[in-house]
């Protein structure tokens, strides 16, 4: 089998399956097969990739374990609905309402969907070297890490690590193992400490191993991970680590020309 080459003269060593699998989640991504639409047939897919039956089986089989599309042998195979979404962060950043819940779950159930937050741990910890050097703390400072595993219609899309200095969550209810009602966004204006400014620093890397269980990932497909840090004038007040699957979900930004 030839191993394509591209023009800085770098190997594609990647099995023929798996390349084609590649192509096809691209366009699955993209729109060019939206949702519901049926792929090209098995004949169309030899005569396209110059591969066997076996080698197409094997790659439309990476599809459906990433459950980008659905099928069986003998019948067409189709893109399956609602399976890309589209991440709004700044629909969700601002403080809920007095009494109101956390506006990622508002926020979610207005497209439909039923979105839950199960709270994994609340404790004292070291803070990763990033999330130290976006709160502004030494090596030896502690910070309190609240971890949730973010689910819509039972399925796990968001596996989210968020940091406190201990300065600003010590002695309140940040560090209760509770859910608190609107968030820590609202606790924290309460506190005194009202986000006025986020920055997200966006990367693809390969999953953890803790990424990879707690999200259900089918391989080692990247992940997308935002390291969000959020400001009370100039102070950072949080640290957030959000990571979700690379290949069912995309972040939507919008920005002014002023």
């Amino acid at each position: 089998m030839t191993v394509p080459i591209n023009d800085s003269g770098a190997l594609d060593r990647r099995s023929l399956h798996e390349r084609i699998a590649a192509d096809l989640r691209d366009e699955i991504m993209s729109g060019d097969l939206a949702a519901g639409a049926s792929l090209p047939s098995t004949v169309q897919l030899k005569e396209r990739f110059a591969a066997s039956n076996a080698t197409i089986q094997k790659a439309l089989q990476i599809l459906k374990d990433e459950q980008l599309v659905i099928g069986r042998a003998g019948a067409a195979v189709t893109v399956r609905e609602h399976r890309q979404r589209t991440m709004r962060p700044a629909s969700y950043m601002a403080p809920a309402a007095p009494g109101r819940p956390y506006r990622w779950l508002t926020e979610t159930a207005k497209r439909g969907t039923r979105a839950h937050s199960t709270l994994l741990d609340v404790r004292e910890a070291p803070a990763p070297a990033d999330v130290a050097a976006a709160l502004r703390i030494t090596g030896d400072e502690t910070v309190l890490l609240r971890q949730q595993l973010l689910t819509l219609d039972d399925e796990p899309v968001e596996l989210v690590k968020s940091y406190y200095p201990m300065a600003i969550a010590g002695g309140t209810a940040i560090t209760e193992k509770r859910k608190i009602r609107g968030g820590t966004p609202a606790l924290l204006a309460e506190l005194g400490f009202p986000p006025h400014t986020s920055v997200d620093r966006v990367s693809a890397r390969v999953p953890t191993q803790e990424q990879y269980q707690a999200l259900r990932l089918p391989s080692d497909l990247p992940v997308l991970r935002t390291l969000r840090v959020v400001f009370s004038d100039d102070r950072p007040v949080e640290a957030t680590v959000m990571v979700k699957a690379g290949h069912l979900y995309e972040l939507q930004y919008e920005f002014s020309a002023e």
